[in-house]
């Protein structure tokens, strides 16, 4: 166990990390500020404000809390290693941040999987919503979101953490699923354990996702002008979320397969778009394209007086 705890990592991630070195800070910087900013204005506002305290509005603080958790997880380790003249770090602690790293990407899903029921019932069967999506359902959805990923995750981490290593280079600025490159024989039955969990987590929930926006399509078609606006107005933000962080997703899992002949400034291009990117767009997004939630924000910083 010593031996396991004293195990460092390298991680080869950074492209001329000497000479922008500071241009990496400031950036990064920069970036986690406005990220802790932009999510936790809207989450105090929804929480301020009881108009909003509906499942469609209790959904989107808990997916900007989980983009901040997201973010806490990679950026104060970024913020050491770009002032550090070695990017190491131990090999229990990278498994620990790969757990919490997937956990809270399969958390996301799930979530955006809850918001998505929450939509149909509210539009598809209006008059059976207060009976369905009571404040225990949305407990519910909400601890489920947060544990099913977190205990599928354990299993391969915890396997993870007694398997022998013949590498120590990690080709990343944070351990994702590139650490399980590390090891000395690939192991077939977690690879096989991995891709159940991709299932359970990703590929299901997005699938889910994709059939309740069907559903409201096909009734919101055949409704009047008012309620296909409705939907447009809740609808959209989720699928934009969706869709920005499911590209995202498939580039963190296919990034392996393909690490020899990925470009390193490429590869760190697209991570930098993971970690800097997807947690500042769903502020931006429920900000702008949420009606009630743009209204308190416009009051908030006085905008409304002046438009």
């Amino acid at each position: 166990m010593d031996e396991f705890n004293a195990t460092s990592v390298t991680l080869d991630g950074y492209v001329e990390l000497y000479k922008y070195r500071y241009l990496y800070f400031v950036i990064m910087c920069t970036v986690y500020i406005l990220i802790i900013c932009s999510n936790s204005t809207i989450i105090f506002l929804i929480w301020f404000h009881q108009n909003l305290h509906e499942p469609m509005y209790i959904f989107i603080a808990a997916l900007l809390l989980n983009s901040i958790l997201y973010s806490t997880n990679i950026y104060p380790k970024l913020f050491i290693d770009v002032l550090s003249d070695k990017q190491i770090i131990s090999y229990s602690s990278c498994l620990f941040q790969c757990f919490i790293y997937y956990s809270l990407n399969g958390a996301e899903f799930l979530l955006l999987a809850a918001m998505a029921y929450d939509r149909y019932v509210s539009i598809c069967k209006p008059l059976q919503y207060p009976t369905i999506m009571r404040k225990n359902s949305v407990r519910i959805f909400l601890g489920l979101a947060w544990l099913v990923p977190a205990c599928q995750i354990t299993v391969p981490v915890a396997l993870s953490a007694n398997t022998k290593l013949c590498s120590f280079t990690l080709k990343g600025i944070f351990c994702n699923n590139s650490v399980y490159k590390l090891h000395c024989v690939s192991s077939r039955a977690l690879s096989v354990y991995g891709v159940i969990v991709l299932l359970n987590v990703t590929v299901f929930p997005v699938v889910f996702i994709c059939f309740t926006y069907t559903k409201i399509i096909i009734v919101t078609y055949q409704s009047c002008g008012e309620v296909r606006k409705k939907a447009a107005q809740t609808c959209l933000p989720h699928l934009l979320v969706l869709i920005n962080f499911s590209c995202l997703v498939t580039y963190d899992v296919t990034v392996v397969k393909l690490e020899s002949d990925f470009p390193k400034t490429a590869r760190l291009i697209m991570t930098l778009q993971v970690i800097l990117y997807h947690p500042l767009v769903n502020p931006i997004i429920y900000g702008l394209k949420m009606k009630e939630i743009s209204k308190h924000l416009k009051r908030l910083f006085c905008l409304d007086k002046l438009i």
